[in-house]
């Protein structure tokens, strides 16, 4: 309803309702004077009726006035009213419109906003992927290019040295075919000076045979006029009874069948070798002692600027191993591979030259050849005869099963105090003590293998065992203890990516407490002791929970020697599983599931929890657990590099790592390095160490795995794949283990 309609409803219609009503009032009002002069009299009815009717129209104006009025003040007032609730109205429709619009508005706008945004994102997930897509191709290109330009240089370095070999060859063939006429012209001159002297030769030949006559003519004369005489002196003699005899001809000392006494014979042992003590110095098969090696240009040459002068005496002269015979043919070794339990004999690899599948039986052959074998083969058996050889266990639990018993019930409370146990703050990371002198009582020795330094069959000798520093390389020292070396490295600095934070804390005891704080903010808290030997590692979130990693109880047993394999207190090892469910060769099969095969427990029980160094050298103890031979990553010689297109082959592995540490962030893998047997032994030994550490920085680096959840080693020469002392690309590897039962209780995961 518009304004001028209201307003007519209002106004316009009370005012023609008060009109209609007025002229019954007025009639009303013209009677009455009629109706008072009849009552009262006195005046004419002319003057009462025109009185009467100026007081009626005078009440009937007033009262129109009245209702006129009082008309138009209620027409007003509705009016005002009206106009007010019509001013409202517009003002809420209008406020109503108006919010509506800015609704619209706003919303039109949060979806022009939306859009854009989805727009921008769209566009630059686009970019990005253009981006990612272009550094790829860019990244492909280049890669490309350089692979031609290796195949170019490398074409090039072939035709070089193919042109190089030609000429190499021609300039042979020439100074063979001069050295061939000089040859031809020698042995004419020297046949033309055989012929004259033969000739003179014939010459001296028949006057010495003359004089030779001659002389055997008077020595003849002579022997017959003694032998005369000889015959009348006899006559002249009477024979005396029980006369001397000559006296016999002393035999010279024998021992054995025409053998000379020890002592009395050459300086000989064995068909034409030096007695011992009379060869040149010797450290391992062919290799030479510490010190005294030429420079190497081939596996384990020295970085150069890097190497220390010697601090200590060398170690003693290890003697050549004797040599393993293997007569098994290849078809035996693959059965005995494919069922290691049906024999007790060493389990070799089916392939040429193998060697030892265990690194325990590996010691044992270069220790004592093919007398330590069948050592170990004849307790492998009295094992056998014994019932002490369980089957695997079924999972870590069981493998720990013996020792859950023997675990201190106030554990959690000892890990815990590790954690908290006040100490006193200092400023930069402490150098750790190197191993000292330390006397090895009582060490039982089985199977002619080498036992800290003692070779003996089944013979419990005691020795002191004398610690060395031989080289430091950077952050690496070489030890030397009797006749053996190790290398021992510095995790720290690798441990300590990604940090944003590391301090350290000396504790009671000589033990310092390190403290790394990551992205995040969980916390890697490690108690190591004076040597550098970890006693506790633990990796506690950000909410509080701790994940223990390393730990092994503390033993009252007094001090320790620094290094001794304590492997040497087990029996021969006998494996129960198949080679290739105990060993992975990435290279042979790609697609296996690693996480499989790294998930599985040790193929025999764990007698207690040991430490990492305990592990660290004791090839016994890591025969325990399972292995993958990361044999895709081929490290040239002298080299510790790898390139990132080998990296990716470690790509399937480094995955069943990260899903094993999703499930328990406490496990810990073990990474060892490994060299042919070219180059020195110390050379090799920092080489060896440096491969691990190298691929143990690209499982973090490239891959994400904790730097604090692998440990690394290297072993040099020791352990060979393939057993030949030239240049082996199987030998150069590394090998990863997951070594979790053997550094940590079950119980505490």
């Amino acid at each position: 309803m518009s304004i001028r309609s209201k307003l007519f409803a209002t106004v316009a219609l009370p005012v023609l309702s008060v009109s209609v009503a007025v002229p019954p009032a007025v009639g009303d009002s013209l009677m009455k004077p009629f109706e008072v002069a009849q009552e009262g009299g006195g005046q004419s009815d002319e003057e009462l009726l025109l009185q009467k009717q100026r007081q009626a129209e005078e009440e009937a104006a007033r009262q129109a006035a009245e209702q006129q009025r009082a008309a138009e003040e209620e027409a007003a007032r509705q009016a005002a009213e009206q106009q007010r609730a019509a001013e409202e109205e517009a003002a809420r429709q209008a406020a109503e419109q108006q919010r509506a619009a800015e609704e619209e508005a706003a919303r039109q706008a949060a979806e022009q906003q939306k859009a854009a945004e989805e727009e921008a994102a769209r566009q630059a997930a686009e970019q990005q992927k253009a981006a990612e897509e272009e550094a790829a191709r860019q990244a492909a290109e280049q890669q490309k290019a350089a692979e031609e330009e290796a195949a170019r240089q490398a074409a090039e370095q072939q035709k070089a040295a193919e042109e190089e070999a030609a000429r190499k060859a021609a300039e042979e063939q020439k100074a063979a075919e001069e050295q061939k006429a000089a040859e031809e012209q020698k042995a004419a001159d020297e046949q033309k000076a055989a012929e004259e002297q033969k000739a003179a030769d014939e010459q001296k030949t028949a006057d010495e045979q003359k004089a030779a006559e001659e002389q055997k003519a008077a020595e003849e004369q002579k022997a017959a006029e003694e032998q005369k005489a000889a015959e009348e002196q006899k006559a002249a003699e009477k024979p005396k009874a029980g006369g001397e005899t000559a006296p016999a001809v002393e035999p010279q000392p024998q021992t054995g069948e025409g053998q000379p006494v020890p002592g009395a014979e050459q300086s000989q042992t064995g068909e034409g070798q030096p007695v011992p003590g009379a060869e040149q110095p010797q450290t391992g098969e062919g290799q030479p002692v510490p010190g005294t090696e030429q420079p190497q240009t081939g596996e384990g040459q020295p970085v150069p600027g890097t190497e220390q002068p010697v601090t200590a005496e060398q170690p003693q002269v290890q003697q050549p191993a004797p040599e393993v015979v293997d007569t098994r043919t290849e078809e035996e070794k693959v059965k005995i591979a494919d069922d290691p339990a049906a024999t007790d004999e060493t389990v070799v690899l089916p392939v040429e030259n193998g060697a030892a599948v265990l690194d325990s039986d590996k010691d044992a052959d270069n220790a004592g050849g093919n007398q330590a074998r069948e050592e170990r083969q004849k307790l492998r058996e009295e094992l056998r005869a014994k019932e002490e050889d369980a089957p695997p266990p079924a999972d870590d639990a069981a493998a720990q099963a013996a020792i859950a018993a023997e675990m201190p019930a106030d554990l959690p409370q000892k890990i815990e105090a590790n954690l908290n146990e006040k100490g006193t703050r200092v400023d930069e990371a402490p150098v750790f003590v190197v191993p000292e002198t330390t006397n090895i009582v009582n060490n039982t020795v089985i199977n002619n293998t080498v036992i800290n330094n003692n070779t003996t069959v089944n013979n419990i000798t005691n020795n002191i065992t004398e610690v060395k520093i031989v080289e430091q390389v950077d952050n690496r020292v070489i030890l030397g203890v009797g006749d053996q070396i190790f290398v021992r490295g510095d995790d720290r600095p690798r441990l300590r990516y990604d940090a944003e934070e590391t301090y350290y804390d000396q504790l009671p005891r000589g033990r310092t407490r390190e403290t790394i704080v990551r992205p995040g903010g969980y916390r890697i808290v490690t108690v190591y002791n004076r040597y550098g030997d970890i006693l506790q590692r633990s990796r506690v979130d950000r909410d509080g929970n701790e994940y223990l990693m390393i730990y092994a109880p503390e033993r009252d047993e007094g001090p320790r020697p620094a290094i001794i394999d304590v492997g040497y207190e087990l029996p021969p090892m006998r494996l129960r599983i198949p080679v290739r469910d105990y060993i992975a060769d990435v290279s042979d099969d790609p697609d296996r599931d690693y996480y499989e095969f790294l998930a599985e427990p040790p193929v025999e029980r764990v007698e207690r929890v040991y430490t990492m160094d305990e592990v660290r050298h004791s090839a016994r103890l890591r025969d325990k657990v399972r292995r993958v031979d990361l044999d895709t990553i081929t490290f040239p010689t002298g080299s510790a590099e790898v390139s990132m297109s080998q990296a990716k082959t470690m790509r399937k592995v480094a995955a069943a790592m990260e899903k094993i540490l999703a499930k328990d962030p406490g496990e810990t893998f073990f990474i060892e390095g490994h060299t042919d047997a070219v180059g020195s032994d110390r050379s090799n030994l920092v080489l060896s160490d440096k491969r691990a550490e190298s691929v143990a920085s690209l499982l973090t680096e490239v891959y994400g795995i904790p730097p604090e959840n692998l440990a690394t080693q290297g072993y040099g020469e020791r352990f060979l794949k393939v057993r030949t002392q030239d240049a082996e690309q199987q030998n150069r590897r590394v090998t990863i283990r997951r070594v979790t039962p053997l550094v940590r209780p079950v119980a505490q995961r």
